[in-house]
């Protein structure tokens, strides 16, 4: 395999200590909330157009969450835990 082919963070049989999709996007909405709730008090009209999009980018961030939650019960359901070596869906 490629490097082009290679993920850089997601669970792979050549990156098992990789994340899932979900996992990835909780980290990082995690972050922008906490990050975010320093930037509430500060009623500048710079800082109001930076909340009210980390605003927007958290609701999308959930939405995209479920998506991907959605999908590994799908993989779950249909097909089982992963199996190391083959892909359950797709080529290896």
């Amino acid at each position: 395999m490629s490097d082009k082919e290679k993920t850089t963070f997601l669970v792979t049989d050549e990156n098992p200590e990789g994340w899932k999709i979900e996992d990835i996007l909780m980290t990082i909405q995690n972050d922008m909330f906490r990050r975010t709730q320093k930037i509430v008090g500060d009623s500048r009209d710079e800082a109001r157009a930076v909340l009210n999009n980390n605003i927007e980018i958290l609701g999308l961030l959930s939405q995209c969450i479920e998506k991907a939650k959605e999908s590994t019960q799908i993989l779950n359901r249909s097909f089982g835990p992963h199996k190391e070596g083959k892909p359950r869906i797709g080529v290896a």
